[in-house]
């Protein structure tokens, strides 16, 4: 475990011991009051446990990281609730419960190449790519005029079951980008 001693160094996405915890840090905001001493107010996320804790780091404060292992894995498929990966160096198949993968799995098509973090022995969360190609299962046909009411987007839904807002133009059948950190739409792949 390493330490942090300078606040402006948390950011989000870094992982702390929190409570004795892994937790990522989803938002961190640096806050300078006059008359005080400066915080930095975040927000995170168990990664254990999954439980959200809003905390103001202190200047001077020891703030613990945390150590996690990484390996990369491919997504194969889903057998029940769990998802089963196959472990890129040693081919091992494991089997991941749906309250580790949280949100994740939203975005899990096969073949998706993630990263498994490991915290003493234990995976507790998968690392996603930054925008994953999923392809659209649903989606109404746009009305004429929608743009001109303003209502240029409607909801679509992809091959993991995710619904989400895209412009009127998308059909089923057609692959987008979507951003696994936002969950929103990004662009269409074009081929």
């Amino acid at each position: 475990m390493g330490t942090i001693s300078n606040l402006k160094s948390i950011k989000r996405g870094t992982v702390l011991i929190y409570n004795g915890e892994p937790c990522r840090v989803t938002e961190a905001k640096f806050l300078r009051m006059q008359a005080r001493k400066p915080v930095m107010q975040t927000k995170m996320k168990s990664l254990s446990a999954g439980k959200t804790y809003e905390y103001n780091f202190k200047q001077g404060e020891t703030i613990q990281t945390a150590d996690l292992d990484r390996t990369s894995a491919s997504f194969l498929y889903r057998q029940g609730d769990n998802a089963v990966f196959m472990d890129s160096a040693s081919y091992e198949q494991i089997e991941i419960d749906p309250e580790t993968l949280g949100d994740a799995t939203n975005f899990l098509s096969e073949g998706t190449v993630v990263d498994l973090l490991y915290w003493n022995g234990e995976i507790v969360s998968i690392g996603l790519p930054p925008k994953v190609e999923l392809t659209v299962t649903e989606a109404e046909p746009g009305a004429k005029g929608d743009t001109a009411q303003g209502s240029g987007t409607k909801p679509a839904t992809l091959e993991t079951g995710y619904v989400l807002q895209v412009p009127i133009f998308i059909k089923p059948g057609e692959k987008l980008k979507v951003n696994t950190e936002t969950g929103e739409y990004d662009s269409r792949v074009t081929e």
